[in-house]
């Protein structure tokens, strides 16, 4: 797909679509199924507010505050790989934290990598905003999406000198390595086999958000 920048409406006509759209699912949820990976669903890009490679993670479990919209989000949605401690959804979009700017919580895109790599995410937290004033990337690392992990699992599958799996950025693992070229927001409209499909970029504006009841880990690199 196409990458579409500027702040006027554009339209582009994607290709006719002619291999089977994969993605994930539930029950074969493979880190290196990334390297072939297919939309399953509609998208419009929106650009890409940073280039950055970085990509930090939390632990999902300190998420305490069983009132936020972030908690409810990933006890009813979301469910622990056993083998890397990655959190993923019904359709296998990986959860990650995100600034203000990429809406609310629940909010999917598909992350395009200058690698060829398209990673799914599903935003299930908020980087403070004291974090990312800008709504786009945290002011101190640099990082656009933060996964929601349980370190604790990621550690043991992806290792790390420094005590923090993949030593606190998992740019360091092949399948999730590149900067950004594109983002793209998923829409609620699965893609068809052989269908043409038009993709439209619209100026959007969200909702200032943040985060609570969380603790995150940094460091590394």
């Amino acid at each position: 797909m196409k990458k579409v920048t500027g702040n006027t409406k554009y339209r582009l006509l994607a290709g006719l679509l002619t291999i089977a759209l994969l993605g994930f699912k539930s029950d074969e949820f493979s880190l290196t199924d990334l390297k072939n990976y297919e939309r399953e669903f509609k998208s419009e890009s929106i650009g890409a507010c940073s280039v950055s490679s970085t990509k930090t993670y939390e632990d999902y479990r300190a998420i305490t505050d069983t009132s936020s919209r972030q908690y409810r989000f990933i006890q009813e949605h979301m469910t622990v790989d056993e083998t890397t401690g990655m959190l993923y959804d019904e359709d296998g979009f990986i959860g990650v934290a995100m600034a203000w700017s990429f809406g609310e919580i629940g909010t999917r895109y598909y992350v395009v990598l200058d690698t060829g790599i398209i990673i799914p995410v599903v935003k299930i937290d908020a980087k403070a905003f004291v974090d990312a004033p800008n709504g786009c990337s945290h002011a101190a690392d640099a990082s656009v999406i933060e996964f929601v992990i349980d370190s604790q699992k990621a550690l043991e599958y992806f290792g790390g000198g420094n005590g923090l799996a993949l030593n606190g950025n998992f740019n360091n693992y092949e399948f999730l390595n590149g900067h950004i070229l594109d983002i793209e927001l998923v829409l609620d409209e699965r893609l068809e086999e052989g269908v043409v499909y038009e993709v439209e970029l619209v100026d959007t504006v969200k909702e200032t958000e943040t985060a609570d009841g969380v603790e995150v880990v940094k460091g590394g690199y």
